[in-house]
């Protein structure tokens, strides 16, 4: 599945106070492909990531899902979108406390109103896949910050979405941990074929992108290269 966005604006707020979000963006993410986003605080990141993820319809501009238009649909039909197509990976895991990490999972499943058989054999197969087989039993509260990141990427995997959008998911992590998180998404998408966007400020991990991009004020180009 990709993601492509075309001569995307977005502008904020009311009157005097508007501010241009989003500045002539565009953007194509292919299936398998993860492209990182660098840019300081304030330059735009979220936003890109919100009208991507459907949360924020753009001022001006088209946003397609594997070559749909999906720009002006319907709140329900977006939130729909969302829940069949659209994985999201948070700064912070943003874990159920009382739940545990299989049951992270299968909330997910059960929201959507799937079978709950097939549904514990994905949550499985994707705790397996992130090295948390042993851990699955565990609550956010027992695991370190690199495990619940973990915890994090399998459930935004768990509906099998076709597009995975990060947002600074390394921030709360060290180096070391942050850098297992981020090869770990590569590796997911790659394998599964899946559209991954990950903004970031941190240029440490850059290196595990397939494609880096760089923000300013809005607007969005080819990081330059950097001086020797």
């Amino acid at each position: 599945m990709s993601l492509q966005l075309d001569t995307i604006n977005l502008t904020l707020g009311d009157g005097d106070q508007q501010v241009v979000a989003l500045d002539n963006v565009n953007l194509a993410v292919a299936p398998g492909e993860l492209v990182a986003v660098l840019g300081p605080s304030g330059s735009g990141k979220s936003s890109l990531l919100a009208v991507a993820g459907l949360l924020l319809r753009p001022s001006t501009g088209r946003v397609s899902i594997d070559g749909t238009d999906v720009t002006d649909l319907g709140d329900r039909e977006r939130a729909q979108r969302r829940a069949d197509r659209i994985g999201f990976v948070f700064q912070a895991a943003n874990l159920v406390p009382s739940l545990s990490v299989r049951e992270q999972l299968l909330l997910i499943e059960h929201l959507r109103g799937g079978r709950p058989r097939l549904a514990e054999q994905r949550a499985d197969r994707l705790l397996e896949a992130v090295g948390l087989t042993s851990r699955a039993g565990h609550r956010p509260g027992q695991l370190s910050g690199g495990e619940r990141q973990r915890a994090g990427i399998a459930r935004a995997l768990m509906n099998e979405p076709g597009i995975l959008l990060a947002d600074e998911p390394t921030s709360a992590l060290d180096r070391a941990r942050g850098r297992a998180v981020v090869e770990l998404l590569a590796q997911q998408a790659h394998e599964r074929e899946v559209a991954t966007l990950m903004v970031t400020h941190d240029t440490s991990m850059l290196d595990v992108a397939d494609r880096v991009l760089e923000m300013r004020d809005g607007q969005l180009a080819p990081r330059a290269p950097v001086a020797a």
